[in-house]
């Protein structure tokens, strides 16, 4: 080999080198785990979610007696026209609006006649799943990175609803009160049975 071809030869040996020193770098395991968990709050997600957001969802709430008046009529139009998902499927979430007589309480809901004789059930214990965060449709699964962090949210807005929607309104209700509510239902379109429907309540007033 030429010296001018050794001299080239190893000027691209040390580019190359320099190019791959300056490609490779070190973080502390605790660095990686602290970003991580610093980089998205669900919790924080879900407030403003429910202090600046979800009213949008709720004024526009289908009642319920006209929803369900929907679904048996046509109940793809309904699923069509009211629902709402993330996830590809027959399953849709619905926010809806009522006014009902409390029928029963039993430990776990609290059973209504609505106004337009629809039974229905409140959950009043077990809020768990993704009801509330999809009925909305102000949720996108592109404004997240993972869907860890999607499924959190959920969580966290379910856990608002357990402490601060739930515990006033088990400590007063009665049966043959009078309710307005606004809620989150979960209906999948193959196997429809209104007979089941469970309202997810985000809002409810007892009136006198």
């Amino acid at each position: 080999m030429s010296m001018k071809k050794a001299i080239k030869y190893i000027v691209w040996v040390v580019v190359l080198l320099l190019v791959a020193f300056k490609s490779v770098y070190i973080k502390k395991l605790s660095d990686v785990k602290a970003a991580k968990s610093t980089s998205f709050n669900a919790a924080t997600y879900a407030q403003n979610f429910w202090k600046n957001k979800l009213s949008q969802a709720e004024a526009k709430a289908v009642d319920v007696d006209e929803l369900f008046a929907q679904l048996k009529s046509n109940p793809k139009e309904a699923f069509q026209k009211y629902g709402h998902a993330i996830a590809i499927g027959s399953t849709r979430f619905f926010m809806v609006k009522g006014k009902g007589t409390v029928r029963q309480i039993t430990a776990d809901e609290v059973e209504l006649n609505t106004t337009g004789a629809n039974n229905t059930q409140l959950a009043t214990t077990y809020v768990f799943g993704n009801a509330v965060r999809d009925a909305s449709g102000l949720v996108s699964i592109n404004d997240f990175t993972n869907t860890i962090d999607l499924s959190n949210v959920s969580g966290e807005i379910d856990k608002i609803i357990r402490k601060q929607v739930l515990p006033p309104f088990r400590q007063t209700v009665k049966a043959e009160d009078h309710l307005e509510f606004t809620g989150a239902i979960e209906l999948n379109e193959a196997h429809l049975n209104l007979a089941d429907a469970e309202i997810i309540p985000v809002n409810l007033k007892i009136i006198k």
